[in-house]
């Protein structure tokens, strides 16, 4: 699963009739459902992104190993391997609750376009999860059966699987964008109308790429980290080379490619396709020719401008439309019930995500100028900016996430069914607290749980760690 299928954290737009009581009741309820499934996809997706980026690492890893029959390689394969494993469990664990609030939480979404949605979402379990889980469990455990060749085969399947999966469900998020291959039935419902064209979806071609290579930066990050850490600590220091390498190489390449051509493309997705999307993003409140690119400022939303604002001179117009005069349409162009719902949340979302972006390339950019010479290895003060630098690409994948899901409200399925048209009616604020409050408590026992873990495997190195076989 993904943050990207029913919302973020954004505030509800009003829409209600009736009495007060019962339309702040309604209202108490939308925003409890959204906060609710905002906190399980959020915290859910900080474990699946960083094992389909380490599912990739650990497939090159097994490469080099294999091909120079260097088992220094293998063992690092298998350290991340169990890395790996603890995400994935974790990622299970907490992504099984989100099936749920389909029905729970969102019952009358999944009756209007489960005919559409229902078709990736079982072959997101039925086939890339099952792919992925089995041959996790033979790469685990079968590595003196399988042989070199098989468990590098075995690795590729496991890399395979979660990408698959994550290609499934970006497809069913890219629907819910930009609608295509459905028709409207005679009840009302969305029916899919076209296997094809759902899986072709335009959006979602980009919006997958930009994503794997967003998780691909998380793992290099991670991976880096580790490596920073064990030359630090002066202990694993051949690891720590190793992992030191790979990661700033890996996350230089992924992270230029979030950039361009990933970045771009999917920019362009919502110029031509969410236009007033694009311009709560950038903070364009009036129409311009030749419009500018924000760096800095804040939106303002009782006189509609940004303060402060620090730009970039006819750049948004150049980015968007290859030309400098180029006219972007700013939000006063559009109705304003056809306005993202929190205009200041989008905004600050997209320019953390694009910061952050900008400065994992000149860091990963310098780490890899100062491998020459394998000058890195030695320089603690950049040795310590890569161990603490492994938090940031998670956030910037979240922001990213609530930049496409700030941006789509107040629909929720684009232009064919709004966000409060969407939910359990019969499921009161109160239930949906109670829940909520349960889930806080209980993930942050799991995350509490898996740190341990994770710190656990680390402490014992990647040289220390135990190779565990199944006859």
């Amino acid at each position: 699963m993904n943050p990207g299928i029913i919302t973020q954290l954004e505030m509800f737009c009003y829409i209600g009739s009736g009495t007060f009581e019962r339309t702040a009741s309604m209202e108490d309820a939308l925003l409890l459902h959204r906060l609710q499934f905002a906190f399980t996809a959020s915290y859910h997706y900080l474990f699946p992104q960083l094992t389909m980026g380490l599912g990739l690492i650990i497939v090159i890893l097994k490469w080099i190993a294999l091909r120079r029959r260097d088992e220094l390689y293998n063992q690092a394969a298998r350290f991340w391997a169990k890395i790996f494993a603890l995400n994935f469990a974790v990622g299970v664990v907490t992504g099984i609750p989100m099936e749920f609030q389909f029905g729970t939480n969102w019952a009358r979404f999944s009756s209007y376009a489960g005919g559409v949605i229902g078709q990736t979402l079982a072959m997101e379990g039925v086939f890339a999860f099952f792919l992925e889980s089995s041959f996790l469990g033979l790469f685990l455990f079968g590595e003196r059966k399988l042989g070199p060749r098989g468990h590098f085969a075995a690795a590729f399947l496991v890399f395979l699987g979660s990408w698959i999966s994550g290609f499934f469900i970006i497809v069913t998020n890219a629907w819910m964008q930009h609608p295509v291959g459905y028709a409207t039935g005679p009840n009302g419902t969305v029916q899919l109308e076209s296997f094809g064209a759902l899986l072709g979806n335009p959006w979602a071609f980009w919006q997958y790429l930009h994503n794997m290579t967003g998780a691909v930066v998380t793992a290099s990050f991670c991976v880096a980290s580790a490596g920073a850490y064990y030359l630090l600590a002066r202990r694993d220091e051949a690891y720590g080379r190793m992992f030191l390498r790979t990661g700033l190489i890996a996350g230089l390449v992924s992270s230029v490619l979030m950039a361009f051509p990933t970045g771009d493309a999917q920019g362009k997705n919502v110029a031509f396709n969410q236009p007033v999307t694009l311009a709560a993003m950038e903070g364009l409140f009036q129409t311009k020719e030749g419009a500018p690119l924000v760096l800095v400022g804040q939106p303002d939303m009782d006189k509609k401008r940004l303060d402060n604002p620090l730009h970039v001179p006819r750049m948004l117009s150049f980015l968007t439309y290859y030309r400098w005069g180029a006219e972007v349409k700013g939000l006063d162009a559009f109705p304003e019930d056809q306005w993202p719902t929190n205009i200041p949340l989008l905004y600050y979302c997209y320019h953390v995500m694009v910061g952050l972006g900008t400065i994992f390339i000149a860091v990963t950019a310098g780490g890899v100028w100062f491998l020459r010479g394998k000058r890195v290895y030695g320089m603690r003060p950049l040795l310590w900016i890569f161990l603490l630098a492994f938090p940031f690409p998670f956030i910037a994948n979240t922001a990213g996430w609530m930049t496409a899901e700030l941006g789509r409200q107040p629909w929720l399925v684009y232009g064919l069914m709004r966000t409060p048209a969407g939910t359990s009616a019969t499921v009161s604020a109160g239930n949906t607290l109670f829940t909520l409050l349960g889930f806080l408590g209980l993930y942050f026992v799991i995350g509490v749980l898996f740190l341990m873990l994770v710190l656990k495997a680390i402490a014992a190195g990647p040289a220390g760690s135990a190779h565990t076989e199944r006859k």
